[in-house]
């Protein structure tokens, strides 16, 4: 068996014996045991009651963090005239129509969050074997297909978060810097927690949010209590 790093045993002990705790308790201590060379990420994962081979038990969506995410998002934008211009001048980094689709197909993904006009679509519809496994392909219900690509590449840049139930029931995303402020973490926190409960399809039954545990992009996780990491 390897041999654990100084650093990876510290943590394990600092975490040993501790589960669901109170969100602030949670961030103090995975902000404490953090020690690596960068800023990491505090991660969030939550298990859910559901199974999402059923079409009316998926969960999908999107959350504003009040603090954003502490990430610089790169945006394509598949858009034509007036709205690229938009595009552009909303900070994306990415702009394009036909032109976008040779390079996505020649291998540039080179982004975090694609948006597109609606008309656009049915030539972003061709990427979808190259943008769906990556959970990139513009979608209506979370704001990435619209008219309005201004507000879209604003809302990307400035700590907008989508979530995606896995095959596992499980929803996982980045949330913030550890760098962040213990209140600033836990604001993010309880507003993801409340964005994903409010996303209860009609066909989950039983328990919906089963577990809720944060972790640093490198350090141990712990689990939360419930009632703690739910909104007021």
């Amino acid at each position: 068996m390897a041999k654990l790093a100084k650093r990876v045993k510290k943590a394990q002990e600092a975490f040993a014996g501790k589960d669901l705790l109170a969100v602030e308790a949670a961030v103090a201590l995975i902000k404490s045991a953090a020690s690596a060379k960068f800023d990491e990420t505090l991660e969030i994962a939550m298990n859910l009651g559901v199974d999402p081979r059923h079409a009316d038990q998926m969960v999908r969506g999107v959350v504003q963090l009040p603090n954003g995410t502490g990430k610089t998002v790169r945006v394509a934008v598949f858009a034509r005239g007036a709205k690229a211009d938009e595009a552009k001048a909303a900070g994306a980094e990415i702009v394009g129509a036909e032109d976008l689709l040779e390079k996505i197909q020649g291998g540039m993904l080179d982004f975090e969050r694609c948006i597109a006009t609606p008309d656009m679509m049915p030539l972003v519809g061709r990427l979808g074997k190259v943008l769906g496994p990556r959970n990139l392909m513009p979608n209506p219900k979370v704001g990435t297909v619209t008219m309005d690509v201004a507000t879209a590449v604003s809302n990307a840049k400035g700590g907008e978060v989508q979530f995606k139930v896995e095959k596992a029931g499980v929803i996982h995303a980045g949330i913030g810097k550890v760098s962040f402020s213990e209140e600033k973490l836990a604001e993010n926190v309880r507003a993801f927690v409340d964005a994903v409960t409010k996303a209860r399809p009609a066909g989950a039954k039983g328990t919906y949010v089963k577990k809720v545990s944060l972790a640093s992009t490198m350090g141990p996780g712990v689990s939360l209590d419930l009632a703690s990491a739910a909104t007021a």
